[in-house]
């Protein structure tokens, strides 16, 4: 593609984007996008920070036997892949649910 055409595409485009994102539809879309990944984010980040920071500085707390040779540390570890998957189910169900309409007839 040579340069004029190139940025004729990129001048239309950002056109458009810029048009489809001033949209009140748009706009409440990413409200609802929003409202779900900024808590949940900020939720597991904030679990996955403290999980490192008792791994690292709170070693007693994180040898504590829960039941046999399984201790904290370990369950903790666990519970990183139990709300990963949680986190990702509740997403898909938000994204379907509430998101999903909103955004198909925007799309439509």
């Amino acid at each position: 593609m040579n340069p004029e055409k190139l940025t004729e595409f990129l001048l239309v485009n950002t056109r458009c984007t810029t048009a489809i994102a001033q949209e009140s539809d748009f706009v409440e879309l990413r409200r609802r996008y929003l409202s779900f990944t900024v808590p949940a984010t900020i939720a597991f980040m904030t679990w996955y920070i403290l999980y490192i920071i008792c791994t690292n500085w709170a070693r007693d707390f994180m040898d504590t036997k829960v039941v046999g040779n399984i201790n904290i540390a370990l369950v903790w570890g666990l519970l990183q892949f139990v709300s990963t998957f949680t986190i990702a189910y509740f997403y898909a169900r938000h994204a379907r649910e509430v998101a999903g309409p909103f955004g198909f007839g925007i799309a439509g």
